[in-house]
This record gives C-alpha cells, sequence and structure tokens, in this order.
C-alpha cells in the first residue's frame, strides 16, 4: 500500500507498491489546476479581438490539442517511474538535463510568489469590500504556509486528503456559481452576436490557449509517475484538464466581453456580478497551483543537488512566500514567460525521444550530454522566438514543440541512430 506523504527520489523510478494514482486521482489533480485566476484572465485576453464565437472555437482547439500532448507527457512518467527532469535524462543525458532542471526551478520559484500574490491581491479585496478588513501581510503568510504544508505532504497525500476530499467541491461549487451567475445576468446570444475587432487571429488565439496546457509539461511527470497505469493516467489527465480549461477560459472570455473586453475589468465584473463568494472559493482552491510549483521546483532541485525533495518543498515554500511578501513579482512576469516559453520545444524532444526512438522503453540514462538531444532544443527555442516576432498570427507554441521533436528525429538519424542515452555523445 503507497504511504499518502510520499516525495520519492526524483531518479529513482516509483516501484509498482508505491504507485497509487488511479485515472480519477488525475482527473481531480488536473481538473484543479487547469482551472484559476490565471485562466479565467488568459480567456479575457482573447476577447474582442475575437469575437466569442471564434473565442470559443480557439478555446476548444487549444484546449484538446494542449492537453493532449500534456498527458502524452504524463504518459512518460508512469512509463518510466521518474519524474520530469529525471525523464529528461534519457533524452539530454545526465548532465545536459541539469540546464532545464535549473531553469525550472527558477521559473517554478517565481510562479510561486506569483500565485500567492495573486491569491493575496483577490482574498483581500473580497475581504475588504465584504468585512472591511485588510492585511495582505496575513494573507500573504496564510497561503504560502497552506502551500508549503501540502507540498511537504506530497501528491499522493495532497490529491487523497486535500482534493478528493473537500478542495474539488469547493471549486466546483465555486465554478458553478460564477456560470449561474453569467446565464442569469447576461445575454448569451446577444455576446454571441458581437462582432469581434480583429486584433487577434484565430490562430493566435488557439496558440495563447494551447501554452496553458503545455505550460505544464515541465510538472505533469512528478504525479503520473506515482501512477497505476499509463492509460488511466492518460485519460484521466486529458479529461480533467481539458474540461477545466475550456470551462474556465470561456468564462473569462464571457465576463471580459460583458465588461466590455479586456482582462482588466474581469475580476470587476465578476464581483459586480455577484460572484465574490465564487471568488474566494476559488482563491482558497488557487493554492492547488502554488502547491505545484513549491512541490516541483523541490523535485527538480533534487534532481541536482543530494536533497529530499520534502526538505527542499519547505526551502522553496519560505522562499516564495518572501518574494511575495517583499518583490515587486509581477514586474517580472515577462521573464517568467520566456522561461516557460524554452520548455514547449524542450518536451518536443522528449516525446519524440520516448515514442519514437525509445517506443516507451526506459533505459536508465548515465553521465554525458546527448548533442542531438540540445541541438534540436536550441533549434526548436529560435524556431519560437523567430515565429512570435516573425509571424505572430501563426502562433509560436506548437510549431516550436513539433520543430524541435522533427528536428531531434532527424539528428538522431544523421548521427548513426546511436541510442539517446549514450554518455558518449
Amino acid at each position: 500500500m503507497a504511504k499518502l506523504h510520499d516525495t520519492y527520489d526524483p531518479l529513482t523510478p516509483v516501484p509498482e507498491a508505491r504507485r497509487a494514482f488511479r485515472a480519477q486521482d488525475a482527473f481531480s489533480l488536473w481538473f484543479s489546476l487547469g482551472i484559476g485566476l490565471l485562466v479565467l484572465q488568459a480567456g479575457a485576453f482573447l476577447v474582442p479581438g475575437l469575437s466569442l464565437g471564434m473565442a470559443l472555437a480557439a478555446i476548444v482547439t487549444g484546449s484538446v490539442l494542449g492537453a493532449l500532448l500534456l498527458a502524452a507527457a504524463g504518459v512518460v512518467g508512469t512509463d518510466t517511474g521518474l519524474s520530469s527532469m529525471g525523464a529528461l535524462r534519457l533524452a539530454l543525458g545526465a548532465r545536459g538535463a541539469a540546464v532545464p532542471a535549473v531553469l525550472n526551478a527558477i521559473q517554478l520559484t517565481g510562479w510561486g510568489a506569483f500565485e500567492i500574490i495573486a491569491m493575496r491581491d483577490s482574498a483581500d479585496a473580497l475581504a475588504k469590500q465584504t468585512f472591511g478588513f485588510s492585511s495582505p501581510v496575513i494573507w500573504t503568510l496564510a497561503f504560502g504556509l497552506l502551500a508549503t504544508f501540502l507540498a511537504i505532504q506530497g501528491p499522493v497525500s495532497f490529491v487523497r486528503r486535500f482534493l478528493r476530499a473537500w478542495g474539488l467541491w469547493l471549486l466546483l461549487a465555486g465554478a458553478g456559481w460564477l456560470s449561474w451567475r453569467l446565464l442569469a445576468e447576461h445575454d448569451l446570444s446577444a455576446l454571441l452576436a458581437k462582432a469581434g475587432t480583429g486584433e487577434m487571429s484565430f490562430g493566435a488565439g488557439v496558440d495563447l490557449v494551447v501554452a496553458m496546457p503545455l505550460s505544464w509539461l515541465p510538472l505533469i511527470a512528478d504525479y503520473t509517475r506515482f501512477g497505476r497505469t499509463s492509460g488511466g493516467m492518460f485519460k484521466g489527465s486529458a479529461a480533467g484538464y481539458v474540461l477545466a480549461n475550456i470551462w474556465f477560459m470561456a468564462l473569462g472570455a464571457a465576463y471580459a466581453l460583458a465588461a466590455g473586453g479586456g482582462e482588466s475589468l474581469l475580476l470587476t465584473a465578476l464581483a459586480a456580478s455577484g460572484g465574490g463568494i465564487a471568488l474566494l472559493l476559488i482563491v482558497i482552491d488557487e493554492t492547488d497551483n502554488t502547491f505545484a510549483d513549491i512541490h516541483s521546483a523541490a523535485v527538480s532541485t533534487a534532481t541536482l543537488v543530494p536533497a529530499k525533495p520534502a526538505n527542499l518543498a519547505l526551502v522553496f515554500g519560505a522562499l516564495c512566500t518572501t518574494i511575495a511578501l517583499f518583490a515587486p513579482i509581477t514586474q517580472y512576469e515577462g521573464f517568467l514567460l520566456l522561461i516557460g516559453s524554452v520548455f514547449a520545444p524542450l518536451f518536443g524532444v522528449l516525446l519524440a525521444d520516448h515514442f519514437v526512438l525509445r517506443r516507451r522503453a526506459a533505459a536508465v540514462s548515465g553521465g554525458g550530454v546527448n548533442l542531438p538531444g540540445l541541438l534540436a532544443w536550441a533549434i526548436g527555442i529560435a524556431a519560437y522566438q523567430a515565429l512570435s516576432r516573425l509571424a505572430p498570427d501563426l502562433g509560436a507554441t506548437l510549431p516550436s514543440f513539433v520543430a524541435a521533436g522533427v528536428v531531434y528525429l532527424g539528428l538522431k538519424r544523421a548521427w548513426g541512430g546511436r541510442r539517446s542515452s549514450d554518455p558518449t555523445l
């Protein structure tokens, strides 16, 4: 029987006896992670550039594509029993995988602090509006401590004791309330009849949507490695995330359009429509995103230093909370997005390596650097940056993902088909 407290060594495959996650656990986790304030705001970015109808089409298309790729990355975790950064050693070599591990720890620390700030500001504004109480410091410490505690406990405990016990029900209640208020207070047919301004293309809209699920690529194997079957993890993760992402992005787009367009008016519109209670529930549940940031930052770092993930989670939790207290992290959102953009092509390399070259067989990697993997990753990053500047209407996330995978397969063939775990490369 698997322990509920479980932060297993990220470089050691999780034994079958300690794999507790079923499909419903994966569904609960990724449904929860697919819902949040940032997802609402991402949906709001789609309008009024796109009409609501076109925005919904982009949301469905991008969510399905992104969730399928995300779930495929989750299969790598179940097949190998390794964490995300541990599995990357198979495609990049042990020393080569140190680069994304460092980048992942940096970006997750930043996003963890960003999430705490978002929760703090939203909860403080709602408390001030409702009760006349305002204390950003108390909210920051409360959310930081809760997320850190959950991260120390590990993913199995988080899903079983927190999400499935009561967290998911709070989230469903909040999402249901927001949906009901939207239908009760706004004429949906009138919103659908509004034409878009044309400032955003459909391709750019799909790219914005697909970037949301793909932003979780560096984390998903940290959780699916505890899965009993690859099929269960794929189905549960894909179904949970696609349902949540479509639901909440659609809500964000509809509420923002009703408010006159733009994500800056979104929270005001939600509060004005009587959604304060729902927002408070969602803010509480937003802790799951911070938990994931802190836990996976610890797991990534544990691939580089000889320390237990639970101990590192305490360090990263304290760091995220301290940054949220004192640093203007919102000024560095562009920097965090830039770091995140490097992971879409990287996981194009990983999926090509795992599913095409290895045919889902996992060999333990030794030391060294896999040059084809690193070169393909670099080319994918270059493709992302070039497309985002030269052809923004096309979108850069999916093309760079595919390009990196195709280039990797070509380079491996040119290298004579040697296994990517070969440390002599």
